[in-house]
C-alpha cells in the first residue's frame, strides 16, 4: 500500500535550502528532518484516529496490533538525490492464531507465510477493499483533511528552526 503526496511550487525554497551552509545539513537531518518529523506526527495522529473508526465500523473487536504498528518513519531518499523523506507506514506483524498463540514463522514454508494474516494486508484491505470487503479508507482521508495543516506546520517549524540555527551561527561568528 502506497499513498504518496507531492508538494509543488517550492522550487525557490528548495534552491535556498541547497545553498545553505553545512551546519544546516547533516547525516542526522538537521532542521529539515525535524520539521518533517513534526508534520508526519500530526498526520499520523489523524491517520490513527481514522483507523480506529474504520476498525470499529465493522463492529469487530480489535486486538490493537494494527493500530500500534502504524508509524511515521524516516525514509531513504530516492537514488541520486538529496533531501529528507518521512513516511506513514504499517510495520508488518503477524496476527496470532485463533487460540491467541504466536505463530512461529520460521517453521513455515513460503506459501504458508504468504497466507498468514498480517498488519499490512489488513491495512491494505481496509484502505482499498476487495471483492468481498468494502473499502473503509483511513490514510487517504487523513491526507486530504490534514494535508494543508501538515504543510503549514512543516513550513512554520522549518522557519523557526532555521532562525535558531542562524542566530547560533551569528553568535559563534561574533554577530547578533
Amino acid at each position: 500500500m502506497k499513498t504518496e503526496v507531492k508538494v509543488t511550487g517550492l522550487d525557490g525554497v528548495l534552491n535556498t535550502l541547497r545553498s545553505l551552509p553545512p551546519e544546516l545539513v547533516s547525516k542526522r537531518g538537521g532542521p529539515v528532518k525535524q520539521a518533517l518529523a513534526k508534520g508526519a506526527r500530526l498526520l499520523l495522529e489523524e491517520a490513527k484516529s481514522n483507523l480506529k473508526r474504520a476498525v470499529a465500523a465493522d463492529g469487530d473487536e480489535s486486538t490493537g496490533l494494527l493500530l500500534q504498528n502504524v508509524v511515521a518513519t524516516r525514509g531513504k531518499t530516492p537514488f541520486g538525490s538529496k533531501g529528507e523523506k518521512y513516511l506513514i507506514r504499517v510495520r508488518r506483524k503477524i496476527y496470532p492464531d485463533s487460540d491467541g498463540k504466536a505463530i512461529d514463522v520460521k517453521k513455515l514454508d513460503k506459501a504458508a507465510k504468504k497466507e498468514l494474516r498480517n498488519t499490512r494486508k489488513t491495512a491494505h484491505l481496509l484502505e482499498y477493499g476487495s471483492k468481498k470487503q468494502q473499502a473503509t479508507p483511513w490514510l487517504r482521508p487523513a491526507v486530504r483533511t490534514k494535508g494543508p495543516e501538515v504543510i503549514q506546520v512543516v513550513r512554520d517549524e522549518l522557519l523557526r528552526r532555521l532562525d535558531l540555527v542562524v542566530k547560533k551561527l551569528a553568535k559563534m561568528n561574533g554577530g547578533r
